[in-house]
């Protein structure tokens, strides 16, 4: 107001005083109000945002994950969508930061420590009272933290390696449905998919017809083929056991196979003694003239020969076994042939490589083949194939009519529980039909000659540096390259069985310095007379040329001065 308003006002009269107080009243009374009716507002919204959050719902419309336990996520609570979702959230991101990991070269492959160290680090306790989610969370990012990443490029450990991110989003969904492959009833779609991806296997092996099944490994896959051996040619075996047999069986591998074949005649009760181990070349395939002359060696002691092993890829060479020949024997004799091509069976897929590995296959009773190996698959992934149909069933079938009633209304020979010998069964054919979807029939042929081209890189490599490196097998016919590695000390020394003696003895020094510096992974084993050497394995398709480089550049850094 003004400065002649105001002397108006102090000259004027009574009335005009009382008017202009009141109207001073009335507007103080209207601002105060109002700022009442703000403070009020603002009073009631902070009230309604603290008891929001009391009652779990924040901004992002879920409570704080370090509140909530199991009880607050579906199925448990039936409102608790929300909360599932954050939780999946962030452990997605944890899943995610791994693979991030496992592909970055500059991350280590392991932070290596001993057991009682580990068990010191980690609580792996089992507490009576319920964890909150933020401790689970915790918990599996310490897993992952010390875990191996058998995905990085510089890890050339096992024959199953790599991360193949299209097959681990089929590993997700399948843990997500979580479902039994005993019955279309439960499984219709993946029941579906696997009957479908086995007939496709059996047609690129060569058997037209027959019958596959998906086995937890390929040691129960070798394991399918050797009890439906003796079913075949001893159909009474089933009910009547060992009374059913003319004499003692007697079943035939080569030196160099994989264990799992031992250990199949233990458990089926032919015993170790009864699995006749027959010698191999140097480049560790068997001998087709030692197998005969052990077959007829077997009639005359009054045995029974019934099932060969032909071994395509052997675990430390990386042989094939020569089918042909081998089937030769088998036809003269009346002997079941099985090719154990858990390894190498993958070469099945390259145009290119496939023969003369592979030449003969198609004589072959049964074969089993790992996806998950040579392929990429994740674990696990183990089929066995048959060129006979219905010998699974016969062998197997034990007719349980809680599960595999005759009288459903679908087509029940799509049950497949009843010709397994086990009853609950993984679902692992998505994960692998998913990756084959991605990449196509040529995309895995393609990786198949990828890996093998690249162990062919790495042999001319080390041909280059014979100083350094003494190749075992100089022209390895899958992705093992089996070498010892020379430190400068020995390098002028004679090749001869005093320095074969130290290299031996270097190799697993070379180990544990890699594994302690976490920057490369590579197997090492003896065989035969032979003491310590590396094996290496590219399956990985993370690999590339300059990982290879980099690997012969570390094992000298490392292992020079030994």
């Amino acid at each position: 107001m003004g400065e002649s308003g105001s002397l108006m006002t102090r000259k004027g009269n009574g009335s005009q005083q009382i008017s202009l107080c009141s109207d001073w009243w009335m507007y103080f009374q209207t601002m105060t109000s109002i700022s009442k009716t703000i403070s009020d507002a603002t009073t009631t919204v902070r009230e309604s945002m603290k008891s929001a959050l009391n009652m779990g719902m924040n901004m992002g419309g879920t409570k704080d994950i370090g509140t909530l336990h199991y009880t607050d996520m579906l199925p448990w609570n039936t409102n608790g969508s929300k909360e599932t979702h954050e939780f999946y959230q962030k452990l997605s991101t944890i899943l995610l930061d791994f693979i991030d990991k496992t592909n970055d070269r500059n991350e280590k492959i392991l932070d290596f420590h001993h057991p009682d160290q580990l068990l010191e680090i980690m609580d792996l306790s089992l507490p009576d009272d319920p964890q909150n989610l933020e401790q689970i969370l915790t918990d599996c990012k310490d897993a992952l933290k010390y875990q191996v990443k058998t995905g990085h490029p510089h890890f050339f450990n096992q024959l199953s390696c790599g991360l193949d991110t299209v097959s681990l989003a089929g590993e997700w969904l399948t843990a997500t449905a979580n479902t039994n492959m005993f019955t279309y009833e439960i499984a219709p779609v993946f029941i579906l998919m696997e009957s479908f991806v086995l007939k496709k296997m059996r047609e690129i092996i060569g058997f037209p017809n027959g019958d596959s099944i998906l086995a937890p490994g390929g040691s129960i896959s070798n394991l399918y083929a050797i009890i439906v051996a003796r079913h075949r040619m001893f159909p009474d075996y089933k009910k009547k056991g060992l009374r059913a047999l003319p004499s003692e069986l007697v079943m035939f591998t080569s030196e160099l196979c994989h264990y799992s074949i031992k250990s199949a005649a233990m458990v089926t009760g032919l015993g170790t003694e009864n699995c006749v181990d027959v010698p191999a070349d140097e480049r560790g395939r068997m001998i087709p003239s030692e197998l005969e002359r052990l077959v007829l060696k077997a009639r005359s002691e009054g045995k029974t020969p019934y099932f060969v092993n032909c071994t395509s890829g052997t675990t430390v060479f990386g042989a094939f076994d020569p089918i042909n020949q081998i089937a030769d024997i088998c036809e003269k004799y009346r002997m079941w042939l099985h090719i154990d091509g858990a390894w190498g069976a993958s070469v099945l897929m390259s145009q290119k490589y496939r023969h003369p590995r592979f030449s003969g296959v198609e004589r072959a009773d049964s074969l089993s083949w790992n996806p998950h190996k040579l392929l990429s698959s994740l674990l696990q992934c183990s089929t066995v194939h048959f060129k006979e149909s219905g010998l699974l069933t016969s062998c197997n079938q034990m007719c349980a009519d809680y599960l595999f009633q005759q009288d459903k209304h679908y087509d029940v020979r799509f049950d497949t529980g009843d010709k397994v010998i086990q009853c609950g069964r993984h679902n692992d054919i998505f994960k692998f039909w998913l990756q084959w979807r991605a990449k196509g029939t040529l995309g895995l042929e393609k990786h198949v000659d990828t890996l093998i081209e690249l162990a062919q890189y790495m042999v001319e490599k080390m041909k280059t540096m014979s100083d350094k490196f003494f190749i075992i097998v100089p022209e390895p016919e899958l992705v093992n390259v089996c070498f010892w590695y020379i430190p400068t000390r020995l390098r002028l020394m004679a090749h001869g069985s005093e320095r074969i003696r130290i290299l031996g003895e270097i190799t697993p020094k070379i180990k544990k310095r890699m594994m302690e510096s976490g920057t490369l992974m590579i197997g090492y084993q003896p065989q035969g007379n032979m003491p310590n050497f590396f094996r290496n394995i590219i399956s990985n398709p993370a690999v590339k040329k300059y990982d290879v480089d980099f690997l012969l550049a570390e094992i000298d850094r490392i292992g020079h001065d030994l």
